[in-house]
């Protein structure tokens, strides 16, 4: 049997103690007073949602997406799963009016539900209407902002930094427009930011058992607190499958160098064979549970879709192919209602694929951009733009000649993206150069959120999916700016000049959220005002 670590305190040579193996484990952050973390970090998550919720319900259209997942999302209010639209419904909706929306037949939707169910739960709140369908895009975007202080903190033990990370957070571009609108992109990154802060907790947690002699742990609840978060991320997009798998991978290397830290045998033996199989079953069984079960709308109604697919013969085409596949024919082998189900909703999934992996590689779109530009804000997306408003209309003060304009620009506040992304080089370095696991999660955060996108970059795909890569640039930014001020309270010229680096930069991203809020939330500005936040013929 092995025996446990010591707990007790050694003396080095100079007489100074040197904490034990149980107080090594135990996580900074613990020492802190959690009062005024909790309500610093609960004052910026207030004034992140006060942005996200002024004026919420403008414009009063279906801006981008919104007209496919806003739609949708009543839908499933109103009957379970998602039926196709009559035409014209866009408008009878913003005129008021939500009778008579639907057709018969289902809707065959691309993205899972857990995203569109969380719109639905505003639109029950609030109502059909612009700000019905936005509002659970901006509570959601809230309380990330809420989850990146304490996860900033979780992973450095400072309070200081915590707070930092969430305020970077708050002030960018990109997190702040869709928390603005009805998309499912900012509620995969939450959720995926969830898991991974599970997956942090974990970390602590585990070396806090090894610390106290228990070497065999079979119940870890941070991680089934994790499956369940990556469970509802797979739920709302697949892409969420890539940063499961990686942080599973990275808990693996974590768990054999929590085993060889405190000297226990076979530390690479029963990270896998013991400490494997119990973070196999919290993290993806789990999350495969919490995927199928959000999926219970269309399986109650699995019937219609294989109805409808079955009578329909009017099929979209990719090469001569079929975009959407049959569905099987009811077993007559008297299989359960519930097993047969489940194998519609096995071939309505194989229909899916089939979609993203062929169907759209000859599309194009006009703000389509390939990811190796994601990060340095190569190519954002304008949601919507109302043009050549005259002067003395809408307010608008342009010279005699000239117009105003109103805009929505899916872009990033490029300070925070650029030093990010300088940042993540940063970080690179320190976490293969000084094996310091921090820089590592903000290393395959972002690599696991965005690398995979490159195999895809043969279809139109968006820079606005990078939000998911975001906390963990953030994540990475905020460990370079701890480095530049430097881990010693004691005040040096060093110290004073790191200090007044990272508070000038600080100062200057916040400066520049400021500058380009008014392309952010659709601010009436002259043609000249508008080409002064226009730095790249790119962004137009």
């Amino acid at each position: 049997m092995t025996a446990p670590a010591t707990v007790s305190l050694s003396r080095t040579a100079t007489g100074s103690e040197v904490p034990s193996a149980q107080e090594r484990a135990k996580p900074r952050w613990r020492t802190e007073d959690p009062l005024i973390g909790w309500v610093s970090a609960l004052a910026i998550t207030g004034l992140a949602f006060f942005m996200r919720w002024w004026k919420l319900g403008t414009p009063h259209q279906f801006s981008f997406d919104e007209t496919y997942y806003a739609k949708d999302a009543w839908s499933m209010l109103g009957n379970g799963y998602v039926r196709e639209y009559v035409e014209g419904a866009d408008k009878t909706i913003l005129n008021g009016s939500t009778v008579d929306l639907w057709k018969e037949t289902p809707s065959m939707v691309v993205h899972p539900e857990v995203g569109k169910w969380i719109i639905a739960l505003g639109e029950k709140a609030f109502g059909m209407d612009p700000f019905g369908w936005r509002i659970a895009a901006a509570v959601i975007g809230s309380l990330m902002v809420l989850l990146m202080c304490r996860f900033v903190r979780r992973v450095t033990g400072s309070t200081a930094l915590g707070l930092l990370g969430g305020l970077l957070l708050a002030m960018d571009g990109l997190q702040l427009v869709l928390s603005r609108l009805a998309l499912l992109d900012i509620f995969l990154a939450f959720f995926i930011l969830l898991g991974v802060h599970c997956v942090v907790a974990d970390r602590q947690w585990f070396r806090e058992r090894l610390a106290k002699g228990r070497t065999r742990v079979l119940f870890r609840p941070w991680l089934l607190a994790a499956g369940v978060a990556f469970g509802l991320a797979v739920g709302t997009k697949w892409t969420a499958m890539f940063p499961l798998a990686a942080f599973g991978i990275l808990l693996t290397a974590w768990n054999y160098g929590a085993r060889r830290s405190f000297r226990l045998r076979l530390p690479l033996v029963k990270a896998l064979f013991v400490d494997g199989p119990v973070a196999f079953a919290s993290l993806v069984l789990v999350a495969l549970v919490v995927y199928v079960t959000s999926w219970t709308g269309w399986l109650i109604h699995a019937s219609e879709y294989e109805q409808s697919t079955l009578s329909n013969s009017q099929y979209v085409t990719y090469d001569g192919g079929k975009a959407w596949e049959t569905a099987s024919e009811p077993d007559a082998d008297g299989l359960g209602e519930v097993t047969q189900s489940l194998h519609s909703l096995w071939d309505y999934h194989r229909a899916v694929y089939n979609f993203h992996a062929h169907f759209l590689n000859d599309a194009t779109h006009v703000y389509a951009s390939k990811p190796a530009g994601w990060l340095l804000m190569a190519r954002p997306v304008g949601v919507d733009v109302q043009l050549d408003i005259q002067p003395k209309t809408q307010g608008c003060d342009a010279p005699t000649g000239s117009t105003c304009l109103r805009q929505i620009l899916l872009l990033g506040n490029p300070l925070i993206w650029w030093a990010g992304t300088l940042a993540l080089g940063f970080a690179v370095i320190r976490w293969l150069g000084g094996r310091d696991w921090r820089f590592g999660v903000a290393v395959v955060g972002v690599g696991s959120t965005w690398l995979p996108w490159m195999l895809y970059d043969d279809r139109p795909i968006f820079l606005f999916y990078a939000i998911a890569s975001l906390p963990f640039l953030v994540l990475g930014l905020t460990l370079a700016l701890a480095s530049i001020v430097g881990s010693s309270n004691v005040p040096t010229p060093r110290r004073t000049a790191g200090v007044v680096i990272a508070g000038s930069y600080v100062v200057l991203a916040v400066i520049a959220f400021a500058w380009f809020w008014p392309v952010w939330t659709d601010q009436l500005l002259t043609h000249d005002e508008w080409l002064r936040r226009i730095w790249f013929t790119k962004w137009i």
